[in-house]
């Protein structure tokens, strides 16, 4: 009898015993997606039948595979597979148990999926918005009656697991827990208008604003208006910050009217977090971090553009922010001219 462990076996018996212990190939059953309720869709997915078609037809050109063999996903699975992960935020070999699918699997769509979306970012990412800027500023304005704004700026800090290298200490924050420092600016929609997102959770909101684009077209005087910023970034002529003590009845108008417009992007990160989960800890490295962060964002303005459903806001953590560079001597002179002839 022939070595069954040679590829030029022609022996019939040891053939035969090849066919009986051969392993057949088992693909899962994978259902449809799409054939499910929009209350269920919502709430696993954070977008309805609809949103998911329209970043099937969105998205699909980018990340369909050249073929079908072995039973390769669809654009629709490869979509909800991603947007399963971003709204639950679970562990991927849990994203795969819930779509039977491998954790392996799993990782490459949702990378190859964030990395679409993030090609996208400078089509639904765009300052000042996507409406005419004198509407933008008119819905700031209904706000709290502050005029001239067209947005609010802050930084949020997204969760991730520790890195490894030398640079490992620069992304532990304040609260000493490893982080990447996020900047976004938003409209009176919940709109994020500007992006930032790339610098360790030790760098100050302060610093990363200046050395952002957006600083620099502002400083050239690109946009007439102004953004507002809490107390940790320095007062400039196109960016008012509260007062540190206000004394007359003025500028305590002015500093409620401040708090009560800027609360603008506190409800964007908090919108931002409750619809994508994933938000709260990313269990991946700082590049990547920054990528999802960036797909996140873009689906968030595609849902809020599209009216999808909104879930339950849990509005995200006021850090107390001390400045590191002084108030521009121009806008401090601006903010008193906002002050004295708006809210005297």
């Amino acid at each position: 009898m022939a070595c069954p462990l040679l590829n030029d076996v022609v022996d019939e018996e040891v053939l035969i015993l090849r066919r009986a212990f051969r392993h057949e190939r088992v693909f899962r059953d994978r259902a449809d997606p799409l054939a499910f309720s929009d209350e269920y869709l919502t709430e696993r997915y954070r977008f309805s039948s609809d949103g998911i078609r329209y970043l099937c037809r969105l998205l699909g050109p980018n990340i369909q595979h050249r073929t079908a063999r072995s039973h390769a996903l669809t654009v629709p699975q490869m979509v909800c597979i991603a947007l399963r992960f971003f709204a639950s935020g679970m562990f991927l070999y849990s994203v795969g148990d819930a779509e039977n699918l491998n954790k392996a699997t799993i990782c490459r769509t949702i990378r190859k999926v964030s990395l679409a979306l993030k090609s996208l970012v400078h089509i639904f990412i765009t300052f000042p918005g996507h409406r005419r800027f004198i509407h933008i500023k008119e819905e700031f304005y209904k706000i709290a009656a502050f005029p001239n704004v067209i947005g609010t700026v802050d930084c949020t800090h997204i969760r991730i697991q520790r890195p490894s290298g030398a640079h490992e200490g620069d992304y532990v924050n304040r609260k000493s827990f490893h982080s990447v420092n996020v900047q976004m600016i938003c409209d009176a929609d919940c709109l994020i208008t500007n992006l930032e997102a790339k610098w360790p959770g030790s760098v100050h909101d302060s610093r990363i604003f200046r050395a952002s684009r957006i600083y620099q077209r502002l400083s050239l005087g690109e946009f007439s208006g102004v953004l507002l910023g809490d107390k940790g970034y320095a007062c400039e002529t196109f960016l008012m910050t509260p007062l540190t003590d206000p004394q007359t009845p003025a500028q305590q108008a002015y500093n409620h009217a401040h708090a009560k417009t800027r609360a603008r992007i506190e409800m964007t990160f908090g919108l931002l977090k409750s619809r994508f989960q994933c938000l709260h800890h990313l269990r991946v490295f700082p590049d990547r971090a920054c990528d999802v962060t960036v797909a996140c964002t873009v689906l968030h303005n595609i849902a809020s553009l599209r009216k999808e459903r909104a879930p339950r806001v849990a509005l995200d953590v006021d850090w107390d922010n001390a400045a590191i560079f002084p108030d521009n001597r121009n806008g401090r002179l601006v903010r008193e001219q906002y002050i004295a002839n708006y809210f005297s």
